[in-house]
């Protein structure tokens, strides 16, 4: 019995250290439940406003749904213009998932004429890894640098490992 209760409480803490070092992302709906769709005349910034809102990390995925629509990601010169002749990325499947693999802004148009300039077009700023973060704030002399998340991660380590040996001993 002593044995199947030190092996259950070694499995959840395993578990635990899995969790809590594990990396998240996160899928956003671009558009809601309406999708990516023109917006109306009144709303011509409404998926701008909806990428402000949100904050997205490295890894994170946007899926766009739409009907006889595309979608394509330009610099910003494409995207102030409403063109793109060479996109770095474009799909027309009407379900299309897009992810962020680095930091900084991504831009994205509908590549149908017409459509940007009533506004479907969006800015997404992807945020930097939380280590990186975490490396900002100390070289700004944040005070928030001491409790940062790895910080955190080796006090948990020590802990669990102290824990540990005290259960084996």
């Amino acid at each position: 019995m002593e044995s199947t209760k030190l092996k259950l409480l070694l499995f959840l803490i395993i578990l635990c250290c899995f969790q809590f070092f594990s990396v998240s992302s996160f899928e956003y709906q671009v558009g809601g439940d309406e999708g990516w769709v023109v917006p109306p005349a009144n709303d011509s910034k409404i998926y701008n406003e909806w990428a402000s809102e949100n904050r997205f990390q490295v890894g994170d995925t946007i899926r766009f749904e739409y009907k006889k629509d595309s979608v394509m990601e330009v610099t910003v010169q494409e995207y102030n213009n409403c063109n793109s002749t060479r996109p770095s990325f474009f799909s027309n499947t009407g379900n299309t998932v897009f992810r962020f693999d680095h930091q900084g802004p991504f831009y994205f148009i509908s590549g149908v004429s017409g459509h940007c300039e009533k506004g479907q077009r969006m800015i997404i700023k992807v945020m930097a890894p939380e280590e990186s973060d975490a490396d900002t704030s100390k070289s700004s002399g944040s005070p928030a640098a001491d409790s940062s998340l790895g910080v955190s991660k080796l006090v948990f380590v020590q802990f669990v490992l102290r824990f540990l040996s005290i259960l084996i001993c």
